[in-house]
């Protein structure tokens, strides 16, 4: 089983076909059913349920699948960090972050980083705090940028400071429009927005003070929670810095005065791994 054997197979999954794998990767089609039957005759499984008009993958064609794509993505990265390295270049730094965490890129550090190490590229992943994690368990990440709270154990980290959790809403939702801040209790019955990453936060929260939120809307991206909320349906749950990401050209934020909401930036490293010196300067000037 070699690269050139998995992007074959990528690609024949992909397009579910022999033929229009073979069109695509501009080769005939008897040597490409060739290769999958050594790749199975080589595994000891079947890949494929071959049909008259489409070919499915089984369970074990599943598998090699999700694999194949990490082992593929992970060569691209390699080949693009060795390039780097022969010419000169500081190095491909592969990060994760949650979607909350662009506003990143607009800190001082982050500028300033670009100018001291102006040849570093860089490759991103976005996902929520669970999905960088295991990009980073799996190696395909160096360096995770997540939100509090997650489990600490298997990594190295470094804070950024403390934030509130705020409450975006429409002067149309807004029934204290003098004050900038409000109480968890006065969200009982809003209709509420949140971030699915904070859910069971949010759940938690209320729960210790014998309140039951109304959610009208969960999603996976603060940004979507905005996009909402932008619309007048609900009110958004989200940390303050994320207030930046989307359109909210008729929202406003007030601070949620809860302790327990509050909320850190993290960059993430796993422990008992190399660690490369392009990214120990990120962290470095992670702040």
């Amino acid at each position: 089983m070699d690269i050139r054997q998995l992007l074959y197979f990528i690609t024949v999954a992909e397009e579910g076909q022999i033929t229009a794998a073979a069109k695509k990767l501009h080769m005939a089609q008897p040597p490409l059913s060739q290769q999958m039957k050594h790749l199975e005759d080589e595994l000891g499984v079947a890949l494929f349920k071959r049909g008259s008009r489409q070919t499915e993958l089984t369970d074990a064609g599943k598998l090699l699948f999700r694999r194949a794509q990490q082992i593929i993505n992970l060569s691209d990265s390699t080949l693009r960090e060795i390039k780097d390295f022969k010419e000169g270049v500081y190095g491909t730094l592969s990060i994760g972050m949650v979607s909350s965490s662009g506003s990143v890129i607009l800190r001082p550090f982050m500028q300033q980083f670009h100018r001291q190490y102006c040849g570093v590229r860089f490759e991103v992943y976005d996902g929520n705090t669970f999905k960088i994690i295991d990009l980073l368990t799996k190696g395909l990440i160096e360096i995770g940028i997540v939100r509090t709270p997650f489990n600490y154990e298997p990594f190295h980290y470094k804070f950024l400071s403390e934030e509130p959790m705020v409450l975006a809403l429409t002067d149309e939702l807004d029934w204290c429009p003098r004050r900038d801040t409000v109480s968890l209790k006065e969200l009982d019955d809003k209709p509420l927005i949140i971030y699915r990453r904070f859910d069971q936060l949010v759940q938690d929260t209320c729960a210790a003070q014998n309140m039951t939120p109304t959610i009208f809307c969960r999603s996976d991206d603060a940004r979507t929670s905005l996009l909402w909320a932008n619309a007048g349906l609900g009110m958004a749950i989200l940390p303050q810095s994320a207030f930046t990401l989307a359109t909210h050209s008729r929202l406003h934020v007030k601070i949620i005065d809860e302790p327990r909401l509050y909320t850190r930036l993290t960059a993430i490293w796993m422990k008992n791994r190399y660690f490369s010196s392009l990214a120990e300067k990120f962290i470095e000037a992670f702040s």
